[in-house]
């Protein structure tokens, strides 16, 4: 075909394109330098093989254009924020919360709002975490994981590529070692839940003492439908754990606990309560999750079995108690002893 005549044909294909014959030419000519400086393309390729070229290019164009599609497809990181929370609108109050509060704090972060979230890199989260979060190491960590639940509900969405929060190392926790509670301040919790003014709370110290149970999650157990006194266990309900994960608890001592005086029940003012049972029993100073720790030192201890204690803790595995919860130096035998036959067990 003469050269005229392939001008002419060029020209009516490109008719609705808003491009020049010449441009077109251009393009094609970048395209393949950009090949072969790829090495895709080998530069002493004869000319003679335009349909393996073409089919290429083909390929090139396509892959091209699914790239700006995807990189089309995307909303700034506030919206997609902001879209995770509301998926989570299930969950406790004091869980959407935590949420908000955190994610409102990285919105305050300058220029932050407003990026495209398949845009935002590794570098540039853990630049955020440390503007928004690097004054402390627990909203560091709770930080980074609301990040990286944004880029997993966005990468759900299709609106980014991959979680680059994947990228960024959690910083470790040097866990401080609580000491657990004495003999004598255990006896001391005991009599002070047993006088009149106190009596609302007895159940609540038993559940957290010799149960392991979380204070948060004591406070919303229905000891008429969450404690089994048949079977002797209480049931944590998903909807009231922490972790939100259900799991079973053995009631030890449910004989001795029900022969006591006053209802067993779980008060409404449950917080005010649990300070004036503290202070009647002379422990002004309170160590936070201190009644979790004397349960678990005295599990491991007398029982000996880490995956039981695990289960009833309510852990994913068994690392949280071996750095954080077991005292390996923690009392006697007979002290050990003395604890579980405060209950009768």
């Amino acid at each position: 075909m003469r050269e005229n005549e392939t001008m002419m044909v060029m020209k009516a294909l490109l008719r609705d394109v808003p491009v020049t014959a010449k441009t077109a030419a251009r393009m094609m000519l970048e395209i393949k330098e950009e090949l072969v400086a790829a090495g895709i393309w080998p530069s002493g390729r004869e000319s003679t093989e335009g349909e393996a070229f073409l089919s290429l290019v083909r390929r090139v164009i396509r892959a091209g254009v699914e790239t700006v599609r995807l990189a089309e497809k995307t909303v700034s990181f506030e919206e997609a924020a902001w879209a995770s929370v509301e998926a989570r609108r299930d969950r406790r109050a004091v869980t959407l919360r935590d949420l908000r509060t955190f994610v409102r704090r990285m919105l305050r972060v300058a220029g932050v709002a407003a990026r495209p979230l398949r845009a935002m890199s590794a570098e540039e989260c853990r630049a955020l975490l440390q503007k928004a979060f690097g004054g402390s190491l627990h909203a560091y960590r709770k930080g980074r994981a609301i990040l990286h639940s944004v880029f997993a509900y966005g990468f759900r969405r299709e609106w980014c590529d991959a979680n680059p929060v994947d990228r960024i190392e959690m910083p470790r926790v040097k866990e401080r070692e609580i000491r657990p509670l004495s003999a004598d301040e255990v006896r001391r919790l005991h009599r002070a839940a047993h006088r009149p003014e106190h009596e609302a709370m007895r159940l609540s110290l038993h559940l957290m003492l010799y149960c392991g149970i979380r204070p948060a999650e004591v406070q919303r157990i229905n000891p008429e439908s969450d404690i089994d006194w048949r079977e002797r266990r209480v049931i944590i309900r998903p909807g009231r754990s922490k972790t939100g994960g259900g799991r079973l608890v053995p009631l030890r001592g449910a004989r001795a606990l029900r022969c006591g005086a006053g209802a067993l029940t779980i008060p409404r003012d449950w917080e005010r309560r649990w300070r004036a049972l503290r202070r009647s029993a002379g422990l002004r100073e309170w160590r936070a999750d201190v009644l979790r720790h004397t349960f678990a030192s005295n599990h491991a201890a007398y029982f000996q079995n880490l995956p039981a204690l695990q289960m009833e803790m309510g852990h994913r595995d068994l690392s949280l108690l071996s750095s954080r919860y077991l005292n390996p130096q923690y009392g006697t035998r007979q002290a050990v002893r003395d604890f579980w036959g405060e209950i009768g067990e």
